[in-house]
């Protein structure tokens, strides 16, 4: 009888080690599906984008596989909290208040509005340039708002719209001097559309990261280190260059790995002495 337990115990831990072992080979991750560039419907099915391409990436690089959930904005941090993923991959702005309740890794883009303009209009090297211009922007959205907050300051127009492709149609229609939306976004629109062409780039000092649960550091920073050889090896700026058009500034966050993890002075931030790298 003792031997029959004794096997049987064996023959159970066993089975709960295999258990572990797979559930460690398989990330579920998330992000927004219609967030063009970031991951959009593929032609040929499923979704692809620049996002879509940096998890697969991580996924290859850590030997697991990546099980891309592509939902509504809306629902992914709630689900991240709930623990159906294991760690978003959509790109989400490293905010104070969001570091109060997650853990971010470092940022790998910076986050900054963009302005869209006709091609072979003047350089805009200024917001003050744009006094008496109507700027064209998508409804309810932040750039919306920030639009509005500053149009007393500086002196322009705003108009919304449905959607930022309307926005910026009304600028190859004359109907709006500029666009402005993200940097991301603005860069894929003139990427499609040689009629516009990309001016004057307002930073906010932000920068997307990947958020993880509270107290799975362990997990962060092994996607972290993935990361930080991305920026140092060139993938990063390639995958910029594919989904944007653009090559990413010396000193930008696709570029600049961080000392330690997390983005430093956020909440979550780990200051230690390892060296970024690719092993």
């Amino acid at each position: 009888m003792t031997r029959q337990l004794t096997l049987g115990t064996v023959a159970t831990l066993l089975a709960l080690g295999g258990a572990a072992q797979a559930q460690e080979t398989t990330y579920t991750v998330a992000l927004d599906g219609t967030f063009a560039p970031h991951a959009m419907p593929a032609l040929s099915g499923g979704i692809e984008g620049f996002n879509v391409d940096l998890a697969n990436e991580i996924g290859e690089r850590l030997d697991v596989t990546m099980d891309i959930v592509a939902t509504q904005f809306s629902g992914i941090l709630p689900g991240l909290a709930a623990g159906t993923y294991d760690f978003v991959v959509a790109p989400v702005t490293i905010t104070e208040e969001r570091a109060g309740n997650l853990l971010f890794s470092e940022g790998y883009l910076n986050t900054d509005f963009q302005f869209v303009v006709k091609a072979g209009t003047e350089e805009i090297t200024s917001l003050e340039e744009l006094s008496g211009k109507t700027i064209a922007v998508n409804k309810g959205s932040v750039y919306d708002s920030w639009a509005r907050e500053k149009a007393e300051e500086i002196g322009w127009i705003v108009e919304s719209y449905g959607t930022n492709s309307d926005a910026v149609q009304a600028v190859v229609s004359n109907r709006a001097f500029a666009n402005v939306a993200g940097n991301t976004v603005s860069a894929w629109a003139v990427k499609q559309n040689p009629a516009i062409e990309l001016s004057y780039l307002y930073s906010t000092g932000l920068v997307w990261g990947m958020p993880f649960k509270k107290g799975d550091e362990a997990l962060r920073d092994k996607v972290e280190t993935v990361i930080e050889c991305m920026k140092l090896d060139g993938t990063m700026a390639a995958l910029s260059e594919k989904w944007f058009g653009v090559t990413p500034a010396s000193g930008s966050a696709a570029v600049t790995p961080q000392p330690g993890f997390g983005q430093p002075g956020f909440e979550g931030y780990a200051m230690d002495d390892h060296t970024p790298g690719c092993d």
